[in-house]
């Protein structure tokens, strides 16, 4: 007589009963692929957003929804796409690494290291010098250091005079010499708003600040060549210049407060809103 087995005698009925909640368990986590494009969605995102805002393809970031990590090349790059798709869309990419791990059986092994002993058997035999090729090479240092000293030797005092520091000038004596309080070439971009305000007339000066909260942010010049990427912190501010326009892609342009050109954009933008946005030179309201 058994007790507390199911019918066919063989597997206790408590087993059987967390094999089959397991099962379901399994069967209503959601995946990967489904986890990242449900967030691209709810962020108001394009697949063509994404992939210019991380520089994946296009193909990768629909197979990667799909959950066909096979275009990735490999577990190591189906990871680093995996964080930076997950923080695109404003994710936390733990969940998913944990995951991924889970299903295709974790990290690789590391490589071992090889034995000392192949290292030194592989070492290669001991040569005696080749005086031949020292002597030649010292007597062609000798030859140039010679000719070097002859054809200069007539030049000692201006050398001298130049290497001290000294530089010729055509000023009247007792001149004083004129200081020159400004730095030399166009003003780098600052984050304050003084830096705003003094921004130069023939470039576009854009700082953005994340005043009420934190915001994915993208800006790109006017080659289309990204200058930043990234989550924007709460208190924290980036500006950006161009000689011809700045690219803004917003991910929550509730969060945003923009200076362009030294004026601040009065427009009200609602929390979590995506918006794209480009500036040029002059006043802003006209571009």
């Amino acid at each position: 007589m058994s007790i507390g087995n199911s019918p066919d005698g063989n597997v206790p009925e408590d087993e059987r009963l967390f094999e089959e909640d397991r099962d379901e368990r399994e069967a209503e986590r959601i995946s990967i692929g489904r986890a990242l494009q449900q967030a691209r969605i709810d962020a108001g995102l394009t697949v063509d957003d994404v992939s210019n805002a991380t520089r994946v393809r296009i193909s990768i970031v629909h197979a990667i929804e799909q959950d066909d990590f096979a275009p990735c090349g490999g577990d190591v790059y189906a990871r680093g796409h995996i964080r930076t798709l997950a923080r695109a869309v404003r994710m936390d990419p733990a969940p998913l690494l944990a995951q991924f791990e889970a299903d295709h059986g974790g990290r690789p092994a590391p490589t071992p290291a090889a034995p000392l002993f192949e290292a030194e058997r592989i070492r290669p035999e001991r040569r005696g010098p080749n005086w031949t090729a020292a002597m030649v090479a010292a007597i062609v240092a000798v030859i140039g250091f010679v000719g070097f000293t002859l054809f200069n030797g007539g030049d000692d005092g201006d050398k001298t005079a130049v290497a001290e520091g000294s530089t010729p000038t055509t000023s009247k004596p007792g001149s004083p010499t004129p200081k020159n309080d400004k730095s030399d070439g166009d003003p780098k971009p600052d984050a304050s708003d003084s830096a705003i305000a003094a921004a130069p007339q023939d470039k576009v000066t854009v700082q953005v600040r994340a005043d009420d909260g934190r915001s994915w942010i993208s800006a790109k010049d006017h080659n289309g060549r990204l200058l930043f990427d990234g989550l924007l912190q709460q208190g924290e501010s980036k500006t950006f210049q161009d000689k011809e326009k700045v690219d803004l892609v917003l991910g929550d342009a509730g969060a945003i407060q923009l200076y362009v050109n030294g004026k601040k954009i009065e427009d009200e933008w609602r929390p979590g809103a995506v918006e794209r946005l480009t500036y040029t030179k002059g006043d802003p309201e006209a571009g």
